[in-house]
């Protein structure tokens, strides 16, 4: 069984919106909403993928930011751990520097159904006022 660890940064604005990408056609979970990140490789710890995967995916470095939530989640090939930090300082303005479509929505806007199904917990705790 395949175990991932994956930092996720949910960059958000002081008008209160969240930058968000889309996956690509080919990926796993194709198509569907994403807050930027990626696996943490060995010898880093969270904290260090989150910066360098926001630097690789969206072009910005994360100068302020906290954990938000840790999830584990089990698919049928795969077991993923998720460590989700809220990001409220970088430099730099987010794009999609992948080739991905990156937008900002406002955060009471968020969908869970528009993401992965790990996503949901982090989305509606992200909806509470």
């Amino acid at each position: 069984m395949k175990q991932l660890q994956i930092a996720v940064g949910i960059i958000r604005n002081p008008q209160g919106e969240i930058f968000i990408t889309r996956r690509a056609a080919d990926a796993h979970m194709a198509n569907k909403l994403e807050f930027p990140g990626g696996k943490i490789e060995s010898g880093e710890t969270p904290e260090q993928a989150l910066v360098r995967e926001l630097q690789e995916e969206t072009g910005i470095t994360a100068t302020r930011y906290s954990g938000f939530e840790t999830l584990a989640y089990q698919f049928p090939d795969r077991h993923i751990t998720l460590w989700f930090f809220l990001v409220e300082g970088w430099k730099g303005e987010p794009w999609g520097k992948e080739g991905q479509p990156g937008q900002w929505i406002a955060q009471h806007d968020l969908k869970a159904d528009d993401f992965p199904p790990a996503n949901e917990p982090v989305i509606k705790k992200l909806q509470q006022p």
